[in-house]
């Protein structure tokens, strides 16, 4: 493997001395990603619409507890953060919910030495309590509540804008014209530079793009979820919209650190989704073995293989995985250093094709949240 670190701090230099790159479109399957994606940025940048970010980003959602209900060392959560951007890393997602609070204050009192250089995002459209942070898992995007959410969300961040603020899932009550109507007043006010959606079904996308340009979808997107490329994908290459892949690495699954005889603990998210149930899990191993298989070829790990794929799929794809370990924030990060041809690429689209992923993505009631329609205006 190549030194990761010398050549993360040689696209830093890079970047910062302006040294233009032409960015590579690249195909999703047999489709044309749109010419609206072909901005020429700095090596290690990617474009979400016209907001530049890292290529790779950093999810910091688990900061505050993990799937394995452990609570991270506050300290240590914010030298991962830093060191992140040390390595090169400019784009952080968080969500007013990640706590819920708490996440949106370790990423504030972590990215205060270097705020002007990164990137933020941060996300509203649950029913969390302003005051006590109580979540009744509830799904609201009332003028109202959009504005307190984002008021708190600059507090705890420390911070006086948004680099990109997400409306987290659909409100199926709120017409999607009302909320982007919110949405620019922020804008105008300063405390919002760009803005988009999470989840959402595709018309929801075309109406909030054409009342107010999105500038990017966060929705999962890994080797073992690709069920985006049916219908959001080409949209988003349409519009010339990014895409922000959450659980690219499939909450852990691609990386190979998880196996038949893993167990989970029961309030852990991937316990409570049918993938991981036995029989299935079993069939879904074929997707290991697939990135085990790449990994070998190319010297690296199977999550950087998952990783690197994904990168490959279109240059405004920015994948945001998230971790509390430094080894593996080392590993993500050195994925962009992996590359693969276009008969490689093929050929892995093929093995994919092959194998039939067995069980859902979420239990019931995330599932209801997401590919929502917002009602008529």
């Amino acid at each position: 493997m190549t030194n990761e670190n010398g050549d993360i701090n040689h696209n830093r230099r890079a970047l910062l001395a302006g040294i233009p790159a032409a960015a590579a479109t690249i195909a999703l399957g047999a489709a044309q990603v749109s010419a609206q994606t072909t901005t020429t940025v700095a090596p290690g940048r990617r474009m979400l619409g016209n907001l530049e970010v890292s290529e790779l980003g950093l999810g910091v959602q688990n900061m505050h507890r993990t799937f394995h209900t452990i609570v991270p060392d506050r300290d240590e959560m914010i030298a991962l953060i830093r060191s992140a951007y040390e390595q090169g890393v400019t784009f952080f997602d968080c969500a007013e919910v990640y706590g819920p609070f708490e996440c949106e204050r370790i990423l504030g009192e972590a990215m205060a030495p270097f705020r002007n250089d990164i990137q933020v995002t941060t996300k509203f459209g649950f029913g969390v309590d302003p005051e006590t942070g109580e979540w009744d898992f509830s799904v609201t995007s009332q003028p109202e509540r959009i504005r307190r959410a984002v008021e708190g969300s600059l507090q705890r961040l420390g911070t006086d804008r948004i680099d990109l603020l997400y409306q987290h899932r659909v409100d199926p009550n709120v017409p999607i014209e009302e909320v982007a109507g919110v949405v620019k007043d922020l804008m105008d006010e300063g405390k919002v530079l760009h803005w988009g959606l999470s989840e959402m079904g595709p018309n929801t996308l075309r109406r909030a793009h054409e009342i107010l340009p999105v500038s990017a979808v966060q929705s999962e997107y890994s080797m073992l979820w690709r069920g985006r490329e049916a219908d959001i994908l080409p949209l988003c290459a349409e519009l010339g919209i990014g895409y922000v892949p959450f659980a690219p690495l499939g909450y852990g699954f691609l990386t190979g650190a998880i196996d038949m005889q893993t167990t989970f603990a029961p309030s852990d998210f991937r316990a409570l989704t049918t993938r991981m149930d036995p029989d299935n899990r079993a069939a879904n191993m074929a997707l290991v073995d697939l990135a085990r298989d790449w990994a070998a070829k190319k010297g690296v790990k199977p999550g950087q293989i998952a990783l690197a794929w994904l990168m490959a799929q279109g240059d405004t794809i920015v994948p945001i995985p998230g971790t509390t370990q430094m080894s593996h924030l080392r590993d993500n990060i050195a994925a962009a250093n992996v590359s693969f041809t276009a008969s490689e690429l093929a050929e892995i689209r093929a093995a994919l094709e092959s194998i039939e992923v067995q069980g859902g993505r979420a239990p019931q009631l995330v599932a209801g949240w997401s590919d929502v329609e917002a009602p008529d205006a």
